[in-house]
């Protein structure tokens, strides 16, 4: 059974980096428990985010949630030029209020079911000129340095968010991917704590459950069964940061059995829900 590693640690609520790679390179799947802004520089790179593939153009802004399976391809020896932000949902709640919510980009994003947000006309000038402040920022070694690039971030984040709720970006729709699984993805999602089983689904969308167990491989790189099963374990992760019981969280993210919940939850996690519990 394959698997999907967390790349990436988040030890504050926010951690900001300016990364080239020269070399060309595919990344594994994989996800992340915070949410992750990619603005794209340069580069000939696509992403592939929950089954949609996308290939970014200078500027592009990719919004990864947590938990989202993705990879990325970088397709040939050009260099890879991005600004990447991991951002805590405790970072996002700080900066929410009565009268703006930082994650409104997230929240129109995921609405029109896609994860690139691509700038143009007056926006893309404004954006292009509050990401250029942000990459120069980097080779800033001045008095507050760190707390000047975080300001100059959520002065991004104030344009990006202006300009995504006056519909001044285009939300990218991507023709690099298969309907039927991407309407498939979205079910599961929807429907985690539910039962979900592989004859139903394939009834419900119409199609031989060979045949769709196959495209669903070719076209994400994962079962379906394994799909499900990482989803509802990350959920359950979540419900118990939350503060839910266990054992309620075992149920209420879609499993029928404990101990079976639990030998997947260490398998995965490489602790048994009591001992992460124990930890938070």
């Amino acid at each position: 059974m394959e698997t999907y590693e967390k790349k990436g640690y988040l030890y504050s609520d926010f951690r900001l980096f300016y990364l080239t790679d020269t070399a060309s390179k595919e990344f594994e799947y994989h996800y992340h428990d915070f949410d992750k802004i990619t603005i794209f520089l340069k580069g000939n790179v696509q992403y592939t985010i929950e089954g949609k593939s996308y290939q970014l153009q200078p500027y592009d802004i990719v919004l990864v949630s947590h938990n989202d399976i993705h990879k990325l391809n970088v397709q040939d020896s050009e260099p890879y030029e991005r600004i990447v932000v991991y951002i805590s949902p405790e970072f996002i709640n700080t900066h929410q209020t009565a009268d703006y919510d930082l994650s409104e980009c997230f929240q129109k994003a995921k609405k029109e079911h896609t994860n690139v947000l691509r700038t143009h006309s007056h926006a893309k000038n404004t954006l292009v000129r509050a990401v250029d402040n942000l990459k120069h920022s980097f080779s800033d070694v001045g008095y507050a340095n760190t707390l000047y690039q975080k300001i100059l971030f959520l002065e991004f984040m104030i344009h990006l968010n202006r300009a995504t709720l006056n519909e001044q970006l285009e939300f990218i729709d991507t023709d690099h991917c298969n309907t039927k699984v991407v309407e498939l993805l979205q079910y599961i999602n929807r429907n985690l704590t539910t039962d979900l089983n592989i004859d139903d689904l394939a009834a419900r969308f119409y199609v031989s459950k060979y045949y769709m167990m196959r495209l669903f491989k070719t076209e994400t790189g994962y079962t379906i069964g394994n799909y499900i099963n990482y989803k509802r374990l990350l959920l359950a992760k979540e419900l118990i940061a939350s503060g839910e019981p266990i054992t309620q969280a075992c149920y209420d993210c879609g499993f029928k059995n404990y101990s079976t919940f639990s030998r997947a939850y260490k398998s995965h996690f490489g602790e048994s829900p009591r001992q992460i519990r124990d930890t938070l």
